[in-house]
């Protein structure tokens, strides 16, 4: 084993990415970070290195234990890199999902007028934290909130 490894092979070796190229492209859209720069794919890594890696909105870290540039199976990563990310990162990916998909069965063609105004409806209260009362068959609760206080 050599004692630097090319960051794109390095991140596909410990399994951060799937393939190389998804490892190439992170880095050149500047979602890798080595040291806390932004970095080419052909950035060199060596032990005791700190990476972090933007994925969606939590950013992993992992400090470089010993470079590798060939794959490695799932069990062998510890030996090779140390996942650091803060919990509080970890955390974001349980968060609930604030985004919703209006499912229309297919061949439905589109929606029709009122069809349309009810989802704008809905689409607007989801975004301001509520949710359209009845719409899915909830009830209007708000009052026995207000109770409870």
């Amino acid at each position: 084993m050599s004692d630097s490894a090319r960051i794109d092979k390095y991140l596909w070796a410990i399994r951060v990415f799937k393939t190389r190229t998804e490892a190439t492209e992170a880095c050149k859209g500047n979602r890798v970070t080595l040291q806390g720069r932004e970095v080419k794919p052909s950035q060199q890594v060596k032990s005791g290195d700190v990476i972090v890696v933007r994925k969606g909105v939590v950013h992993f870290t992992y400090r470089v234990v010993m470079p590798v540039e060939a794959r490695q199976g799932a069990k062998r990563v510890p030996e090779f890199a140390e996942n650091i990310t803060p919990q509080s990162e970890l955390d974001k990916l349980h968060a609930p999902n604030e985004t919703f998909f209006v499912v229309r069965e297919r061949g439905a063609g589109r929606p029709t007028k009122k069809e349309r105004r009810d989802i704008d409806t809905l689409y607007d209260n989801i975004q301001v934290g509520g949710y359209a009362p009845g719409y899915f068959g909830w009830e209007d609760d708000s009052e026995d909130d207000s109770a409870e206080d």
